[in-house]
């Protein structure tokens, strides 16, 4: 997760009734800034407003309840994050929340499935990025490169070996007093999945999640038709900015790219994603969208694939059954998985 720019004081709950009625459920949205450090929305179909306002509610305090746990930046009165295990690094085990837990030890999972190209244990590089990137931004006159010594040195202290988690003491502690972890790639699709979860065990039936692009359906809308979500154009400068349209049914939808978080440095611009191999902004391609049902997997593969060339990207996915995916070349082409073109409707050419 990115430091917060802008301080928010109030939560900006709003319910609102959009389009009237579909049958017996009317269509509400809420709009919130508060977690993960971006623009999120919840649309629901609900009986009523009162019903609607509870599963609302209550979606969002679980997704700021696992912002605050996830958070590398900031910490919160009686809540041990990840925060509190980047301080102890080689100190001590922390004791934190089985939500904190379980995510951890599923990044290490999918660490292991990757072949690294998504690992929580990047930390002390990312970090050194970050550093750079923010200078760059408040001040683009003295905007610099890392020195590839430094982040040599930091990338010795990266090995998800040594983050060691005892489930059942409640414990994760980082037995290398140089390392961090940056929950990043997988922190935000993570909570959007088990708060969807969570939502589909109260009895939500119909219902869309848009927390910082991360999208993740909930069965159709409200009139049984397709959620229809847009992927963005990398593109910023181009006519069409849509550049495919999917039916997104009971599915998540995540995107990696380029485009969004960059400083530029004599006139080239260098973004946040990292490839562990160079330990400079991966070049492979210029976005990558993932679909799948699980938001958490969505999140961690589209930062995988974006670290892999498109060849190997689909050779990583034959191993993941049910995932598709679309690629931006770095000359504008598109590239699907076999599967990808039935999920879409007319394919925008991008411009």
């Amino acid at each position: 997760m990115r430091k917060s720019i802008c301080v928010f004081v109030a939560l900006l709950l709003t319910l609102m009734p959009l389009t009237g009625a579909m049958g017996e459920l009317t269509r509400y949205k809420a709009t919130f800034f508060d977690v993960f450090d971006t623009y999120s929305e919840i649309v629901v179909y609900a009986q009523d407003a009162t019903t609607a306002q509870k599963i609302l509610d209550d979606a969002h305090a679980d997704l700021l309840a696992y912002h605050q746990l996830f958070d590398i930046y900031n910490s919160y009165d009686g809540i041990p994050n990840i925060k509190t295990v980047n301080d102890n690094a080689g100190v001590a085990p922390v004791t934190v929340d089985q939500r904190l837990i379980a995510m951890i030890q599923y990044a290490k999972e999918m660490e292991v499935k990757t072949n690294g190209r998504m690992n929580i244990a990047m930390g002390s590089v990312l970090s050194i990025w970050h550093k750079y990137r923010e200078a760059g931004i408040n001040d683009p006159t003295t905007a610099k490169l890392p020195e590839m010594a430094d982040l040599q040195a930091a990338a010795m202290h990266t090995d998800i070996n040594n983050v060691v988690v005892d489930a059942t003491a409640g414990t994760v502690y980082l037995n290398d007093p140089a390392m961090s972890l940056d929950v990043g790639a997988i922190a935000k699709g993570y909570a959007v999945e088990r708060v969807a979860q969570d939502m589909i065990k109260s009895g939500v039936t119909s219902a869309l999640l848009s927390i910082g692009g991360n999208v993740r359906a909930i069965g159709t809308r409200g009139d049984g038709t397709s959620w229809r979500v847009n992927i963005q154009n990398p593109d910023l400068t181009a006519a069409n900015q849509g550049l495919t349209t999917l039916d997104l049914n009971n599915l998540s939808l995540v995107t990696s790219g380029s485009y969004q978080r960059y400083y530029t440095v004599n006139g080239k611009q260098y973004h946040h994603i990292i490839d562990p191999d160079t330990l400079m902004p991966a070049t492979y391609t210029w976005a990558v969208s993932v679909v799948t049902v699980d938001s958490g997997l969505a999140d961690a593969l589209s930062t995988a694939l974006y670290n892999l060339s498109i060849e190997d990207g689909k050779a990583l996915l034959s191993g993941f059954p049910g995932v598709e995916a679309i690629w931006v070349t770095l000359d504008g082409q598109l590239v699907r998985t076999d599967g990808f073109s039935a999920l879409a409707g007319e394919e925008a050419a991008v411009q």
